[in-house]
């Protein structure tokens, strides 16, 4: 069966790629060999260029989401194409941790409301800003976490920020609900090898350790979270609403794994 996920032909709208690990980037690579037409998004001129290579011959349109002007420019854009957006992926997030990881009770209210501006806010305004230019059946997908309740010091302030985003998957679609059937929904991978991650002080060791405790051994594939987005973005996905899709290969049924016990006890006693 050929287009078995129907989206030759579909417009949708890239946000976050920043270079070849990206979650975004992966997203946006799968839904062109799925026949898809991308628009990307990025948040700076300077990213522009520096994506120019990996981006060339597509169409890149800028917008950083922390000013309404740009948001208002990036629909004027698409509005001025007349094309219909068929999908939309928000995969934008940014925490302040210049000043190093800190006990969570220590998060400044800057350090907080910024990275909710920018990590959740950010899909309300987009979605907003462009729902005139959505197709009645579009589907927007947003970049979350497997679990917004573990407390891991290594991901700061960032898991609350993440749960307000899931939250706000119900409260977009119960709102647009009434003039439109757009989905909302989420992908929640595991830990990820990407550059973003790269720069979390202790995330290395985390990721080494997801790799023991997910049965298969291995930690999910960054390609392996981009396959169940553009999924999502389908139509073969249309009764999936406001839900966050763990993609975490089993890491959160195999926490009391024998074997890391072991070796846990073994290293304490």
């Amino acid at each position: 069966m050929t287009d078995f996920l129907k989206l030759t032909g579909k417009n949708i709208v890239v946000t976050g790629v920043a270079n070849r690990k990206s979650v975004a980037w992966h997203i946006a690579k799968t839904l062109e060999e799925a026949g898809a037409t991308v628009v990307y998004v990025v948040r700076s001129e300077a990213r522009k260029e520096s994506t120019a290579k990996l981006l060339a011959d597509r169409q890149v349109l800028v917008c950083d989401v922390e000013y309404q002007d740009q948001i208002d420019k990036l629909r004027d854009d698409l509005t001025a194409q007349g094309i219909t957006i068929h999908g939309l992926v928000h995969s934008m997030a940014f925490a302040d941790y210049s000043e190093g990881m800190k006990p969570f009770h220590e998060t400044t209210k800057a350090q907080f409301l910024q990275a909710v501006d920018i990590s959740c806010f950010s899909l309300v305004k987009l979605s907003n800003a462009l729902k005139d230019v959505f197709d009645p059946d579009a589907s927007v997908v947003t970049i979350s976490i497997s679990t917004t309740t573990m407390a891991s010091e290594n991901y700061g302030f960032m898991a609350p920020i993440k749960a307000a985003l899931d939250s706000s998957l119900a409260f977009l679609t119960k709102s647009f609900s009434s003039f439109s059937r757009v989905r909302f929904n989420a992908v929640g991978p595991s830990l990820l090898k990407t550059s973003a991650s790269a720069g979390i002080p202790g995330y290395v060791d985390a990721y080494l350790f997801a790799e023991q405790v997910i049965p298969r051994k291995s930690a999910v594939t960054t390609q392996e979270a981009a396959d169940v987005a553009v999924f999502l973005l389908s139509p073969r996905s249309s009764g999936i609403q406001a839900q966050n899709i763990a993609v975490d290969a089993g890491m959160s049924i195999n926490y009391f794994d024998k074997d890391i016990i072991a070796g846990v006890l073994k290293h304490d006693s």
